[in-house]
């Protein structure tokens, strides 16, 4: 399991593909954009002209997509990846997308004598660069034996939810929070600056008490308090806002799936899709504390 074709090089899958390359793998790398793949073959990779070149003579395919139809597209069909890829090959997608999707691709890999493991993230970019990321996985207990070593070259903690489809479950629950609490801090930080008070020590007392949260803990959402959150340099890079909607959507579709409640979750999207239309769709979603804000 030595010989790697990655494909979907942004803010992500870049840094987990370097990471790679660290650990002593031999990654080929694709992406539409090509200032991606040069970064990568900076770092060491190999360059493939094609989605399909790069999933040649490889043990393990890993992509990290933006969402269900662009994983769909790669993977199906008679010109997708699956019929490209040689029997026994691992695939490992890290995308978050549909759990029906993801099911419906590893159904269809399986058909082919393909082994696959969905296996979405946690943890930010800078878990991503750091190595330093959760995985989420959904799949067979064999396929994750094969695919752990390339999981603890990129990140730090691997669960396994269940079968096929059981990460990406796991994955829309964990951003549906993750948009409630990101929410709820930018919020109660703008009612304390609004009041007087200085937004790294109502950060500092908040961490320090019941409202301790992730975004108190390494991603405050407001400007100057945290040096390397994307707050402070002007939410660039990082989880794009318009992502996170598309999290918020494959959430509320489950929760329709499933008659599930979900009012918290709800209005979170709803105020993701404003902050989204007001024209930040492509910066960090800890943006959102500009929502709160009266200017």
């Amino acid at each position: 399991m030595k010989n790697v074709g990655f494909i979907g090089l942004g803010n992500m899958g870049g840094p987990m593909a370097i990471n790679l390359i660290k650990a002593g793998f031999s990654v080929s790398v694709f992406d539409l954009v090509p200032t991606s793949v040069e970064r990568l073959t900076a770092a060491g990779a190999q360059a493939a002209a094609t989605a399909e070149e790069a999933v040649q003579n490889v043990d393990v395919v890993i992509s990290m997509l933006p969402a269900s139809k662009h994983v769909e597209s790669l993977y199906l069909g008679e010109a997708g990846l699956l019929a490209k890829i040689a029997p026994g090959t691992l695939i490992i997608d890290s995308s978050t997308i549909a759990p029906e999707s993801t099911r419906k691709v590893a159904d269809a890999a399986k058909a082919r004598g393909l082994s696959m493991i969905d296996a979405p993230v946690s943890g930010g970019v800078a878990g991503a660069q750091g190595g330093t990321l959760t995985f989420i996985v959904g799949g067979s207990d064999t396929a994750l034996v094969q695919a752990r070593p390339l999981l603890e070259a990129m990140g730090k903690n691997i669960f396994h939810a269940g079968d096929a489809g059981a990460g990406q479950v796991a994955k829309i629950c964990n951003n549906m929070l993750l948009s409630v609490l990101m929410s709820g801090t930018a919020e109660a930080l703008q009612l304390g600056v609004d009041n007087g008070l200085d937004p790294s020590v109502l950060s500092e007392i908040m961490r320090k008490s019941s409202g301790g949260n992730w975004a108190l803990e390494v991603y405050n959402p407001y400007p100057g308090v945290m040096e390397n959150a994307p707050s402070s340099r002007d939410y660039e890079g990082g989880f794009l806002v318009d992502l996170m909607i598309k999290d918020l959507g494959l959430a509320m579709a489950s929760a329709l799936a499933t008659g599930t409640a979900t009012p918290m979750g709800s209005l979170a999207r709803s105020l993701y899709v404003a902050h989204g239309d007001n024209g930040f769709g492509q910066v960090d979603f800890s943006s959102i504390q500009k929502l709160f804000q009266r200017d």
